[in-house]
């Protein structure tokens, strides 16, 4: 660890590329990149150029087609629908080419571009558009029809993409595109702090909150994605590098409303000039194809995901070598599944990270050989993170000690949209409280135990779920896990765990194997078996709440 931090410390050095300096902020001093992009603007027009940009089926744009769209969209924005700077552009449909081009436009006038998640029903769409009040919705046809019907939003003007039959009153996106095409790019003055988007997240209770990220907070986390590469391949690579024969290209395959999509895959192309292929929906079968095909370099995205294309490989024929790297964040993944990983797939590295919307989905890191010795860490801090564990009565505890996981960073958003009271509860002294369990040990690694609403505390005994659940992936007939609180009247809570795994697997086996791996206290007691994948989120998350109910009600019989 040491070597990583002091490789660090050259790579952001006075005169690097990557240089750094403290920032004052209302938040406390904070590490910024000097010579980042001062806007999305400045990072769309310095990428400009006929590399290939976008690939989405049949179709293919290069960046400066990208970019030709995308302002013929912001001239019709301010001209046709008043757009200033400030005001919020909602855009609601699938992971097509227009979404982005929609943001982009949004994006580089100083607007606000409000990512609504597409799964959303109709109540859903409603609150997000009542929340964020934006002048514009760029919609799908799926989208655009639970829009109009809503009587009391007809003020907002919608502009729809991909529709066989334009419903009434709305505007085409080709034509607007068709009518503004030799427009130039209005002129915008766009400054770091200003906000850039409004991300909503899943809000298992509750309704959503909107995130609101700002041009710095974006450009930071991007440039702490570039710093953490460079670094380790120096501290830490565990395979030799490929020489790269093709254009490097990232499969977008988690929605562009998570940050992870947008952030993570989509807008880091404009730094590194990769190719962008999106899919139309999750299918390990035709990832492979687009790995073989299109040549991806890198997949980011949920252990679910990963470990389908890990299985996915195991009986391919198709050529999987371009992937010099599979990542992912949130959950951890299974020892195992990071393992296979690295024997699957000759050239890339597996790498995992921890980061929330409210982080830009940055925040931490691990790679190769580091990982493969430390499956269950989220890793070290990236360059424009802070981290610090505390206990309950806010006070910073000693490596190896459980607490919660606070972070501080360019990368952290300055508040939740329309939620004053919120924000006082969720920053203290400047750090934003994650809602993570976690602890940092005596290297300087961060292991995420668990949520805190989600802790197991049995008969007096905490229990992190993230730690059931790696000991059940650890089965070889287990493909997903999720363990959670079910009520006991001895106890308080028993632990209750939903699998998914083959149609074979016996549960009183199951729970064997799991005391082979677990304190006594900590195997799970009730063991659900689906031969059908867990249920998740939109943004990949396993809806825990849904299955422990489900479980709750089938004990209660």
């Amino acid at each position: 660890m040491r070597e990583r931090v002091l490789e660090m410390k050259k790579v952001t050095s006075v005169g690097q590329p990557h240089e750094m300096e403290t920032l004052m902020t209302e938040r406390g001093p904070v590490r910024v990149f000097v010579h980042a992009p001062a806007s999305l603007r400045d990072l769309y027009a310095a990428a400009e150029s006929d590399e290939t940009f976008l690939v989405f089926g049949a179709e293919r744009y290069s960046f400066r087609q990208a970019i030709n769209i995308s302002n013929a969209l912001a001239h019709a924005l301010t001209t046709r629908f008043g757009v200033e700077k400030g005001d919020r552009v909602a855009i609601s449909m699938r992971n097509y080419p227009e979404w982005i081009f929609a943001f982009m436009a949004a994006t580089s006038i100083g607007a606000i571009a409000v990512a609504m998640n597409s799964m959303w029903q109709t109540e859903e769409l409603e609150y997000g558009l009542i929340d964020s009040t934006p002048k514009v919705l760029f919609a799908d046809d799926e989208r655009a029809r639970q829009f109009l019907s809503l009587n009391n939003l007809q003020s907002i003007s919608l502009v729809v993409a991909r529709s066989a039959s334009l419903p009434e009153n709305c505007i085409s996106f080709s034509e607007l595109v068709a009518d503004a095409q030799q427009s130039l790019l209005p002129i915008a003055d766009i400054q770091p702090d200003d906000p850039a988007t409004i991300m909503y997240t899943s809000g298992s209770t509750g309704n959503p909150k909107g995130v609101l990220l700002t041009q710095r907070n974006i450009m930071n986390a991007m440039l702490s994605w570039e710093v953490d590469s460079i670094v380790n391949q120096i501290v830490s690579p565990s395979k030799p590098e490929t020489e790269a024969t093709h254009q490097s290209a990232l499969l977008l395959c988690v929605p562009l409303f998570h940050a992870t999509g947008l952030i993570g895959v989509t807008l880091v192309a404009f730094r590194s000039r990769s190719k962008v292929v999106g899919m139309h929906k999750w299918d390990p079968a035709i990832a492979a194809e687009l790995i073989e095909t299109e040549h991806i370099s890198l997949v980011v995205a949920p252990s679910a995901i990963s470990g389908d294309l890990v299985r996915e490989a195991r009986t391919s024929s198709r050529n999987l070598l371009s992937l010099v790297g599979v990542g992912g964040g949130g959950a951890s993944r299974s020892p195992e599944q990071v393992a296979e990983i690295d024997q699957l797939f000759p050239n890339a590295i597996p790498r995992q990270g921890w980061g929330m919307t409210e982080t830009s989905a940055n925040g931490t890191l691990i790679y190769g050989s580091e990982y493969l010795q430390r499956p269950l860490s989220s890793g070290w801090p990236t360059a424009a993170t802070e981290l610090r564990i505390l206990d309950e009565n806010d006070n910073e505890v000693e490596a190896g000690t459980f607490g919660e996981l606070v972070v501080r960073g360019a990368m952290v958003f300055p508040g939740y949209w329309n939620r004053p009271e919120l924000n006082e509860e969720v920053f203290v002294d400047g750090w934003f409280r994650s809602g993570d369990v976690a602890y940092i040990d005596e290297d300087g690694y961060l292991f995420i135990v668990d949520r805190i609403k989600d802790l197991i505390i049995r008969g007096g005994e905490n229990i992190g779920c993230g730690q059931v659940e790696a000991a059940l992936m650890m089965h070889p007939e287990v493909h997903e896990a999720a363990a959670y609180a079910v009520p006991d009247e001895r106890l308080g809570e028993e632990v209750g765990a939903t699998v998914y795994a083959s149609a074979t697997l016996n549960e009183a086996d199951l729970r064997a194997f799991a005391a082979q791996h677990l304190a006594k206290f900590a195997v799970p007691r009730y063991i659900t078996v689906l031969t059908v994948p867990l249920p998740r989120t939109p943004s990949g998350k396993i809806l825990k709440r849904e299955l422990r109910e489900r479980a709750a009600a089938s004990i209660a019989q």
